[in-house]
């Protein structure tokens, strides 16, 4: 068999190796599956290792070697501020402060480093800061990129240096001969050098799915490579000082280790690669049943970790309140800018970090001596209730912190009100002052933050998207395993689950686990299966709006009659926009029509109710009248195709193009078919007809009526128009018929349902369509709309948008699903006039997920579109 005829199978299998892995449940089996194996390794290492050991070992670490892992922090910590420095030099130099771009990595990578990838990462950051500071996305996304290629060319420096020389104890970690290593290490510097050859030539570009962006220099590229160095040097050495001196272990070979084990925490998807990173350490460093290792990685957490999220928290709690209280002046609008955008998303990290204290402290052992002094003032049902009620509002913090992330109001007062009730069970589960001094200070910072959040959704503040989901799934895994290691010395018993004693600390770790692992099984079915795709229900269509529909000249404006949506309207009834809410978008079909200020205050309305409820927006099939205002916005404009239209004046079916129109029409008449315009008040006898006709057609097509941008079969809203039919002149059957659209001062006429007898001969459709076009230029009309044809126009080159290019291709490569070229070329036979059709929405990748949600509203989603 040839290479040829292996491709198909190839690109079969890779096909269904890709949508199996798309699948919402494989998306979170596959780092859940990751994280319980590393978990049961830790387990397994861990097992001959009591708590009390390691909290002996931790009181013992002294304070000169806690001085050197906080100056290796500080080392890391400024090498990631110059990763954006550099950064910012290449692909943007001049337009953001170099000390704004510094905090932005240092911010950025100490919230990431803490709540990990899936969860508020310091590239979500670091485009929201750049983006306030007026980068576009191309340059946002080349200074992120570069910083991350400079991880890179660090990490390939050193894994190079240290393959290439093979120091003492390297040989452990990787399997191979010290040949190998080499022929390995040198291929990895002569790669690295050639990189760097071919940056110092100058002008390099880098060029990924249409955003592009000029790549650093030799010398900026040798500084980047040096912070990567620093990074990775300080962040390592951070762990390497904690751990014990008789370990045995050389840094090369520790090294090596360190970095398998943040790429495994980074496939797990839990927050900070938190119980993974650990076992993937100890397995490697060969360190099973030693407590002093297990305190060390827990120090870790605590200095490397937590300590420069808590600093960057706290700066920004801090600016951000002295930003209220002052008028800002010269370089404090920079830094003001700069923190505005991102105070949502710290403090949904600091709600998340409050709810994972609460959560493990309350599966640690309760200090004994703090339950002695409840007992004589409390009984032991209250301490049992407020344990459970202290782990409870652990998982609802981790859960609402989404909501803060999308900026919702509902979801800072309901964080408020959960920290005060964290703090009350804090003190009465066991006198537990660190615990609820730590959800003071969480409130602090929350209530500094409160003019953040202004969103009103209607959406439930706990409904959580996949990566979410999975980072606390396994973020709840990893803190079940740490109860399970505290209190290994007690043998499990069913009867553990009834024991109510005041030492009972393993009965109550199982109550709560069980009381947490509920609360997450019901959220998680809900944020999986929840959603329901939106169905039509009539509305009701206000005299105003019919009113300014019949009168504008624009006859797209007359779908808005079709009573699947709402209305903002103007005070003075001037102008109105018609949109649906799919509940993730509000999304405006058409621009605004009627007076063209009054349309303008709209959709600034319009926008502005979206944000408050902290959904998407955006105006699907515009034209140009608007587009300064959708700028404005700062909604990026996208070329969804284009619609054409027909000059009525002087015009005929002459002409070789329309010789299949003009021989349907003489066909029909010769066959004795009736041409006949039904007026509106006389639609109501025939409608029952015209619904068989209707009917009969749904069949054939084997789909569904659609929505939102097309009208389906509704006596409602076919009442308000006119309509164009096609009789049997013998029988006086209706063959054919198509709604009319009629515009103001006869200025377009169209259509939107044409339906047909599927049993008619086949030039029907074609002899109405030559009819209604003759009858238009007979009453006057001066256009005839075609319609959307849709992707066409779109320029597919080299340097056209990203998105350009996708619906470029589609429009040239999708044939075998909607005959794009096929449409325009149908309407091409008439000579029309094209005019662009946009869609304004919010730029990067919102825009697919507009145009999903757009599919939602017009076919039901996925399914709906495949009929």
């Amino acid at each position: 068999m040839t290479t040829q005829q292996h491709e198909p199978r190839a690109v079969q299998l890779a096909e269904k190796i890709t949508a199996f892995l798309e699948k919402p449940w494989v998306r979170i089996a596959i780092p859940i599956f990751v994280t319980l194996i590393a978990l049961t390794v830790l387990h397994e290492l861990s097992s001959h290792v009591k708590w009390a050991d390691v909290q002996s070992d931790i009181s013992e670490t002294s304070w000169r070697v806690m001085f050197y892992a906080l100056c290796w922090t500080a080392v890391s910590f400024f090498s990631l501020s110059l990763y954006d420095v550099f950064a910012v030099q290449s692909v943007a130099d001049g337009e953001v402060p170099l000390p704004v771009a510094g905090m932005a990595g240092a911010s950025g990578y100490a919230v990431s480093n803490c709540l990990g990838f899936s969860y508020i990462t310091g590239t979500a950051i670091r485009y929201r800061i750049y983006a306030s500071l007026g980068l576009d996305l191309s340059r946002v996304a080349g200074v992120i990129a570069t910083s991350w290629v400079a991880f890179w060319t660090g990490l390939v420096l050193v894994l190079g240096l240290l393959l290439t020389f093979h120091p003492d104890g390297i040989s452990k970690a990787l399997p191979i001969s010290a040949t190998v290593e080499t022929v390995i290490g040198l291929g990895l510097l002569g790669a690295l050098i050639t990189v760097f050859v071919w940056l110092s030539t100058g002008g390099r570009r880098l060029e990924v799915l249409g955003i592009g962006f000029q790549l650093p220099g030799g010398k900026l590229a040798s500084c980047l490579t040096l912070a990567a160095i620093g990074d990775l040097a300080g962040a390592s050495m951070v762990l390497y000082v904690l751990m014990p001196d008789d370990l045995g272990v050389g840094y090369p070979y520790f090294f090596t280790i360190f970095i398998a084990a943040i790429a495994v925490g980074i496939v797990s998807h839990a927050p900070g690669g938190i119980g993974v990173f650990e076992a993937t350490l100890i397995a490697g460093l060969g360190a099973s049943g030693r407590s002093d290792v297990i305190a060390a990685l827990l120090l870790y957490r605590v200095v490397y970790t937590f300590l420069p999220f808590a600093i960057a928290s706290l700066s920004i709690a801090v600016a951000s309140a002295l930003t209220q209280r002052h008028r800002i002046i010269g370089a404090g609008t920079w830094v003001y800018r700069a923190i505005r955008p991102i105070v949502p998303m710290v403090a949904a990290g600091v709600t998340a970090v409050a709810g994972i204290i609460l959560l493990v402290w309350g599966a640690l052992p309760t200090d004994s001596k703090s339950l002695g002094a409840l007992r004589e003032v409390l009984p032991l049902s209250f301490v049992e209730a407020s344990h459970l009620a202290g782990s409870a509002v652990g998982v609802l913090l981790l859960l609402v912190s989404r909501g803060l992330f999308r900026k919702l109001y509902r979801a800072w007062v309901v964080a408020m009100l959960l920290m005060v009730a964290g703090f009350a069970a804090s003190l009465a589960k066991g006198l537990d002052t660190h615990e609820a001094l730590g959800m003071l200070a969480t409130i602090a910072v929350l209530a500094l933050f409160r003019g953040a959040f202004y969103r009103v959704s209607g959406a439930s503040i706990f409904r959580l998207n996949i990566p979410w989901l999975v980072s606390v799934v396994a973020l709840l895994a990893v803190i079940f395993w740490i109860g399970l290691f505290a209190y290994s010395h007690v043998q499990y018993q069913n009867a553990l689950w009834w024991e109510f004693a005041w030492n009972g600390d393993a009965s109550r770790f199982l109550r709560s686990s069980l009381v947490v692992a509920v609360i997450l099984g019901i959220v998680a079915v809900t944020s999986l299966f929840g959603r329901e795709i939106p169905v039509p229900v009539r509305t009701e269509i206000p005299e105003c709006v019919e009113k300014l529909v019949m009168e504008s000249e624009d006859t797209e404006s007359q779908i808005s009659l079709t009573g699947d949506k709402q209305f903002l309207i103007a005070p003075d009834e001037s102008a109105f926009i018609a949109y649906a809410d799919t509940g993730n978008a509000i999304i405006s079909k058409g621009e605004p029509v009627g007076d063209e200020a009054a349309g303008k205050q709209l959709v600034w309305q319009l926008r502005e109710m979206a944000d408050r409820e902290g959904k998407l927006c955006a105006f699907y099939s515009v034209s140009t009248k608007y587009l300064p205002t959708f700028l404005d916005l700062g909604l990026s404009i996208l070329k969804i195709g284009e619609v054409a239209r027909v000059p009525l004046q002087d015009f005929s079916l002459d002409g070789k193009s329309r010789k299949r129109f003009r021989q349907a029409k003489n066909r029909a008449e010769r066959e004795g078919y009736v041409f006949e315009i039904i007026p509106k008040e006389d639609l109501a006898p025939v409608l029952p007809e015209l619904r068989a006709i209707s009917d009969h057609w749904l069949e054939q097509k084997a789909g569904a009526e659609k929505g939102f941008a097309l009208g389906g079969f509704d006596d409602d809203y076919l009442s308000y128009f006119d309509h164009a039919v096609l009789r049997n002149g013998e029988t006086g059957q209706i063959m054919a018929f198509a709604n009319l659209f009629q515009g103001g001062n006869k200025s377009e006429l169209s259509l939107d349902l044409m339906r047909y007898e599927p049993e008619s001969p086949s030039f029907v459709m074609d002899a109405l369509f030559a009819e209604m076009m003759s009858w238009g230029a007979e009453q006057g009309f001066h256009w005839f709309s075609l319609g959307a044809a849709p992707f066409s126009g779109i320029e597919n080159r080299q340097l056209a948008s990203l998105w350009n290019r996708i619906g470029g291709f589609v429009y040239e490569h999708g044939e075998q699903f909607y005959h794009f070229e096929g449409l325009r070329a149908f309407k091409q036979k008439f000579d029309p006039e094209w005019s662009p059709n946009y869609l304004a929405s919010p730029g990067g990748l919102a825009a697919p997920r507009i145009l999903y949600e757009v599919n939602i509203l017009i076919s039901g989603g996925l399914r709906g579109l495949t009929k």
